[in-house]
């Protein structure tokens, strides 16, 4: 049987290996980080409670970040 008869496998792309490794990688990252605000309100004693202020600020830090990853 010759190779052009044969089933050819399907191949991920690369594409797609670094965007699922990216997604698992963000989830377990913001997973991490969830958890570890949770044990800091509870550590501190206080609910999980967030203002505008700092909803604003982690979206810039976030945004920062990955603008960081994207000039790797």
């Amino acid at each position: 049987m010759s190779d052009e008869t044969a089933i050819a496998e399907p191949r991920i792309s690369y594409e797609t290996r670094v965007l699922a490794v990216g997604s698992l990688i963000g989830t377990l990252v913001g997973l991490a980080g969830a958890f570890l605000w949770i044990k800091n309100n509870e550590r501190k004693g206080t609910e999980l409670e967030v203002s505008a202020g700092e909803g604003v600020k982690l979206s810039l830090i976030i945004m920062a970040l990955l603008r960081q990853v994207a000039t790797l």
